[in-house]
């Protein structure tokens, strides 16, 4: 085992799953490959189709690759070793499939005789924020209490391994902002997390990298910063009557559109391009109106990713 692989929880090399039979099937992931290191937090985002769901399907040891590897702590393969894989892992299902007729208290009960080495119940309980829910029965909590809930199982064993789907959904903002806090503070304890969310502020806010599937494969991954860096920011600003984008002078910017009075322009350099657009206005003794300048964001670098277009068939 190679130094770099012992660092690493998770190694995922050129993984594939096929759907259908060999002639006739639909390839939903096609050569992923990444790793991820003890103690990260990884997002794995995707378009619709992408793929994201398959992939984290073979990482929790669902169904065998159909071409591929993937190590877990170094050495285990999710299927094939589940018995030594499953006892560190804690896994957060989009949907729980919880007994409508039994409280809170009760349901983390029978859920922990069913781990290994489980926390004490009340402990997981007060980590989500149920206590004072504990007598409730599920069918009365809330879509985002019952997401508690799911997260309380999840960590009922102290995984080193956390794979988390959608942990906000349904919550509200002061419920997001404390699930929040919980997975910072799992994650200094060295806990690995695998988070799949459609909330990209989310993934900003948490991980440490993240990838973004489109069909079938990573098309980019790195840090948030890595991601947004590739994409262009933006300036917007009103011109007065008279006044047209005709009359700009060259400001750095990669792309200009005016539409109603509204011009937006595109820049590698935004510092650059919103200076040189003030210091013309002056010059000229006008005002930009409703100025705004934007960075680029993850939401524009997946909704770029999300409208592109390929040519390529995946349908055999």
């Amino acid at each position: 085992m190679d130094q770099q692989s012992s660092e690493n929880v998770i190694d995922v090399t050129d993984l594939w799953r096929r759907y259908g039979t060999a002639e006739h099937g639909f390839d939903a992931v096609r050569g992923v490959s990444f790793s991820v290191g003890r103690g990260e937090l990884f997002a794995l985002l995707g378009t619709n189709g992408a793929g994201k769901t398959s992939t984290i399907e073979l990482l929790e040891g669902h169904a065998r690759p159909s071409r591929g590897d993937i190590r877990l702590f170094g050495a285990y393969e999710p299927l094939r070793d589940r018995s030594r894989v499953r006892p560190r892992t804690g896994v957060m299902l989009q949907e729980g499939g919880f007994a409508a007729d039994l409280t809170v208290v009760e349901t983390v009960r029978m859920w922990a005789a069913c781990t290994t080495d489980p926390r004490p119940v009340g402990e997981a309980i007060a980590l989500t924020g149920l206590t004072s829910r504990g007598g409730t029965l599920v069918k009365n909590l809330s879509g985002g209490e019952k997401r508690r809930l799911n997260l309380a199982l999840a960590v009922l064993g102290s995984p080193e391994l956390l794979f988390l789907d959608e942990p906000t959904a349904g919550m509200d903002p002061e419920g997001r902002r404390e699930t929040w806090d919980l997975i910072r503070e799992l994650q200094s304890q060295d806990t690995t997390i695998v988070l799949t969310t459609h909330y990209l502020d989310e993934a900003e806010r948490l991980a440490d990298h993240l990838a973004i599937m489109h069909r079938g494969r990573i098309t980019t991954s790195g840090t948030t910063a890595d991601i947004v860096s590739t994409h262009p920011s933006s300036l917007f600003f009103g011109l007065p009557a008279g006044v047209t984008g005709a009359d700009l002078p060259p400001l750095g910017a990669t792309s200009m559109e005016e539409r109603e009075g509204t011009v937006h322009l595109t820049t590698d350099d935004l510092q650059f391009t919103a200076t040189q657009a003030l210091m013309w206005a002056r010059e000229r003794g006008i005002a930009l109106d409703g100025l705004h300048a934007r960075s680029a964001s993850l939401e524009e670098a997946f909704l770029h990713i999300a409208q592109s277009d390929t040519t390529e068939d995946v349908l055999t």
